[in-house]
């Protein structure tokens, strides 16, 4: 992953962290525990395996997930959030719920209901 040099700012290292399509995702998908790769691809829809596997590398890389891998055959792997990454996921929890805001708001109901995202009949609504 291309790291700029210099920072202004620790948003900007922050940003070059998760920046991408795929990063935050994972993080997401990691909340309720270790996942094997296999879990993650097939929960992921449209991440391909290189993707994936690179993704994880950069992940570990800036110690937002590490993984365990267990002695024998077939090879066991799970991935799971460190202590930093359990940190990232407070804030990508807080983009899925403006996520969930935005996308109600302009007629996403039917979206979040098709990928089994629930959400408060509560929350606010563009008027």
């Amino acid at each position: 992953m291309k790291m700029r040099q210099e920072y202004t700012c620790p948003l900007e290292i922050v940003h070059d962290i998760v920046k991408g399509k795929w990063k935050t995702i994972i993080i997401f998908q990691l909340r309720k525990g270790n996942r094997t790769f296999s879990e993650l691809q097939h929960t992921i829809e449209g991440i391909s395996e290189k993707m994936l596997l690179q993704q994880l590398k950069e992940l570990r890389e800036y110690d937002l997930i590490d993984k365990i891998s267990t002695e024998g055959y077939p090879l066991h792997v799970e991935y799971f959030l460190t202590g930093r990454g359990r940190k990232l996921l407070q804030a990508v929890e807080i983009m899925q719920e403006l996520g969930i805001e935005y996308m109600l708001e302009h007629g996403g109901a039917d979206i979040l209901e098709q990928k089994g995202i629930s959400y408060s009949q509560s929350l606010p609504t563009k008027k």
